[in-house]
């Protein structure tokens, strides 16, 4: 890449127009008189060798000056988060401010929250001057590696993002230290769920990740604890991790282990990402692959009774399948239908899973529902399973939001509990996830205190993902009142499960 082009062309949000001085408390934006010329943008370009990258709108080609109609109809804005250096896929983040589907009603087209530049990171280096760039001009900072996240937190108006998607080399090893030695994987922090279960399977081997295929493993994932389908099997993504490689907000390119910059790989193992330093790789436990029993069902509602008696029914059994050992459980429930996105239960088969499941089928059996979907196999290894179970499509023009919920409050308050959810799915477009795993420090071997996850995780027998979908075409505004709703779910939610906590992923807490 050679010199940048003139900023402003055809971009109105980096239009920098002289405007107010801005307070030093404040990071400067486009149009502040302390915005960087293109002299110096130029030089920053130049410093990490041609890799700065304009924010460009993803839907620019809707609009006009730059409208262009085999592009506009050709470009996928389902998953827009995952492959650009400063698009996200959070409908409210977004503010509609260049939203293709509105464009009839003479909608402007602005880059609006989005980042102006990105950095493309290929080395330390990178992070470094980036880092440096945004502290001597006063701007903000981002990190966006995958940008699977319905929250929008690698977005933020007139910031440098540094983008380590193509952070994706792999490496395996025989790992030894303190206090593990066995295989591991090395990944970048660009590197998705489904890449490192494609490559695990190589070396006959698995790895703990996200639920959904697009996860990236380094960043938010991570920081945020990191649950997934072998959770139940071997802890959670942050019980898991041996290294991280970081470049910290001074610069410092480091290595933080258990024994070697402690403090940092502490709070990177579970304590919230974006916080301590810029990850640019991790190294994780890995295990020996072997088969894997999985389960989907799909059970529409046609008696509106009999489904909630299902629902309470399921929700009572998932007591039960929490003490079983390495079983997994990633279920979830609207007004329409009730869903197991799939079960997982590693070195086992299907015959096995089908009798842990007899119980409940049995309790079941003469309500006056069928089963739409009823999948129960086996697959030879964990990729294969993964791939298979997770091609179901999901919808990222949402609100999200979420809560753990205790052992406990099944136990004693379940028809509180029934009654909560009850109301967010009934006459409205939400859906109820119920993500469910055994992180407990018994079954992790972990002990309390030893990485920075927060301790709720541990008590949990769900994790309860919300979301509300809405039309590709919604106002803005709707984004706000679904929000606003959300919030005060996720109050009633927090009203039943006091001392508990709430999932970084899912937004407010």
């Amino acid at each position: 890449m050679g010199e940048l082009s003139n900023p402003m062309s055809g971009l109105p949000t980096i239009a920098a127009a002289p405007g107010p001085n801005t307070p030093s408390l404040c990071r400067f934006v486009p149009g502040d008189a302390g915005w960087p010329g293109l002299e110096e943008w130029n030089t920053l370009n130049s410093t990490v060798g041609g890799r700065l990258i304009q924010g460009v709108l993803l839907a620019q080609s809707c609009f006009e000056p730059n409208f262009d109609n085999a592009t506009c109809d050709g470009q996928n804005y389902s998953h827009v988060g995952i492959d650009g250096p400063v698009n996200i896929m959070s409908v409210y983040f977004l503010n509609n401010s260049c939203n293709p589907f509105l464009n009839e009603n003479n909608n402007t087209c602005t880059l609006g929250n989005l980042a102006s530049y990105a950095i493309n990171v290929s080395d330390a280096s990178d992070v470094t001057s980036g880092l440096k760039f945004a502290q001597e001009h006063n701007l903000r900072l981002t990190i966006k590696n995958t940008g699977h996240d319905f929250l929008g937190r690698s977005t933020g108006k007139g910031a440098l993002a540094l983008w380590t998607h193509y952070l994706n080399d792999i490496s395996f090893s025989n790992y030894s230290s303190l206090y593990y030695t066995g295989p591991a994987v090395r990944m970048g922090a660009g590197v998705q769920s489904f890449e490192v279960s494609r490559a695990a399977r190589e070396h006959g081997l698995r790895v703990v990740g996200g639920f959904c295929p697009t996860v990236g493993l380094a960043g938010g994932w991570l920081g945020g604890a990191g649950h997934g389908p072998l959770g139940s099997a071997y802890g959670l993504g942050a019980d898991n991790v041996l290294e991280f490689e970081v470049v910290t907000v001074d610069g410092r390119h480091l290595t933080a282990t258990a024994t070697t910059n402690e403090d940092i790989f502490w709070a990177l193992s579970g304590g919230g990402p974006g916080n301590y330093a810029v990850v640019l790789s991790t190294t994780l436990k890995a295990y020996p692959d072997g088969p894997v029993a999985g389960s989907q069902w799909v059970l529409p509602n046609t008696n509106n009774d009999a489904f909630w008696t299902f629902i309470e029914a399921w929700i009572k059994h998932l007591l039960v399948y929490d003490k079983i050992p390495r079983l997994s459980v990633n279920s979830g429930f609207n007004q329409q239908m009730m869903i197991l996105s799939y079960a997982s239960y590693p070195d086992t088969s299907a015959d096995e899973l089908e009798a842990i499941f007899a119980p409940f089928l049995d309790e079941i059996k003469d309500l006056p529902l069928s089963f739409s979907v009823q999948d129960t196999r086996d697959h030879p290894t964990w990729e294969d399973h993964f791939q298979y179970f997770t091609q179901f499509p999901y919808n990222t023009h949402n609100t999200n939001g979420g809560r753990l919920i205790p052992r406990h409050v099944i136990q004693n308050h379940l028809p509180d509990l029934l009654a909560t959810l009850r109301g967010i799915v009934t006459n409205t477009t939400a859906g109820v996830g119920l993500i469910g795993g055994n992180y407990t420090y018994s079954s992790t071997g972990i002990k309390p205190g030893s990485n920075a996850v927060l301790p709720a995780w541990r008590d949990s027998l769900v994790s309860i993902d919300i979301l509300v979908e809405m039309s590709v075409d919604a106002e803005w505004t709707v984004a706000r009142e679904d929000l606003a709703k959300m919030n005060e779910w996720q109050g009633q939610l927090r009203a039943l499960t006091p001392g508990g906590g709430g999932v970084y992923e899912r937004g407010d807490v």
